[in-house]
């Protein structure tokens, strides 16, 4: 079976439409595909494949009033199969350790010959744990500077993520990982082929198991949403600087045009690939799909355990906050250096940024005037 999660590192750049289109091309290939929702707390993949909310998914799943296989519904689409996800969970942050690991034991005994993963935005050590059930994940990203810089950053997070879990316990690259986080600043100024470089001097064994698992780890990237074939470049300078900065080779497995289509479609309760198969959005979805029919499935080494860590501790979360802010600035000089962003690009993202905090001020101040006029009137508050 090959596991296809898809992550984006950011919201609305058509992550959930690809997941569900691409399900359907695979098993109209005559392919059988399991589809998981596993953005929990914002579940709405049933809606872009055109089916009312299930009565059971994830969520009761979890909470034991259903069983794994109850869950599994099949969907109106030949040779496609569908989890629900819940959008009454708050989210994969918030489950625990248990949990995480019995969903990852049964999507790993699935009878399919594609399970494709709906995952969440954002760079919590659940979804990249996640992410690394395959070395041939997909991130889906859109040519604005903020979605290219947050798919970067996934990617980034990734790397060390899947750095940290090659690393036995106790072992001296885990010491010398461990101090390096200490002082989170670091990573900033350390690139992967370096760190690579230095682990080598204080635990060769280690740094020989991780530098294998990249030669593995082939993530897939897409670039949706773009107007203009200038769009497409913008792929190909995320592939430099990953690997000029990460050591990581990625694929660019295609592009997809914005398509009006889609919009009408979604309104329809019917995927693109069924409402319009003609359209330009859905033979961008096809070509994808026959690039994946044709690729072989690699699997990470026998030894390899994506375990859960436990995220329930004030210490890990502090911790977690600053790696996250440190490699977030480590990614925005990254892109700059490579030329993936330009000068002038940075400079309107920040300008963007600026005015959604004025404008989020403004309401703020909005609502605080209208409780204390409320509290003013009586009300309960």
């Amino acid at each position: 079976m090959q596991i296809i999660p898809v992550a984006s590192g950011k919201g609305g750049v058509g992550k959930s439409l690809l997941s569900a289109n691409l399900a359907i091309a695979l098993g109209q290939a005559g392919k059988k595909v399991v589809l998981a929702d596993l953005d929990l707390g914002a579940s709405n993949l049933h809606l872009v494949i055109g089916q009312n909310a299930p009565r059971t998914g994830i969520g009761t799943w979890l909470t034991g009033r259903s069983t794994f296989s109850d869950i599994i519904i099949p969907s109106e689409y030949e040779n496609v199969r569908f989890i629900a996800g819940d959008s009454e969970i708050p989210g994969l942050s918030s489950l625990k350790v248990s949990q995480i690991s019995s969903l990852i034991k049964q999507i790993n005994a699935l009878d399919a010959d594609y399970l494709i993963l709906d995952l969440g935005a954002g760079t919590h050590q659940i979804i990249l744990d996640l992410f690394l059930l395959s070395p041939q994940g997909i991130i889906v990203t859109a040519p604005t500077v903020t979605a290219t810089l947050n798919a970067y950053l996934f990617l980034k997070n990734v790397v060390f993520r899947l750095m940290y879990k090659s690393f036995k316990r106790g072992s001296n690259a885990e010491k010398w990982l461990k101090q390096l986080k200490k002082d989170a600043s670091s990573l900033q100024r350390l690139y992967i082929p370096k760190m690579v470089e230095e682990i080598k001097q204080v635990d060769a064994d280690s740094a020989a198991v991780f530098t294998s698992r990249m030669k593995i780890f082939r993530p897939r990237l897409i670039m949706n949403m773009i107007y203009d074939p200038k769009d497409a470049d913008k792929a190909q300078r995320i592939k430099r600087s990953c690997n000029q900065y990460l050591g990581l080779e990625i694929e660019h497995l295609g592009i997809m045009y914005r398509d009006s289509l889609q919009d009408k479609a979604l309104a329809s309760r019917l995927p693109i690939l069924i409402y319009k198969p003609n359209s330009v959005l859905s033979q961008a979805i096809y070509r994808i799909a026959e690039k994946i029919l044709t690729s072989e499935t690699v699997l990470f080494d026998s030894d390899y355990m994506p375990e859960p860590i436990n995220t329930d501790s004030f210490d890990f979360l502090e911790e977690e906050a600053n790696e996250d802010y440190y490699l977030k600035m480590s990614g925005l000089e990254d892109l700059v250096g490579s030329g993936t962003l330009s000068m002038g690009e940075l400079a309107e993202m920040i300008k963007t940024q600026q005015y959604e905090l004025t404008q989020l001020k403004k309401e703020n101040t909005l609502l605080k005037s209208k409780l204390v006029k409320a509290a003013r009137q009586g009300f309960k508050i």
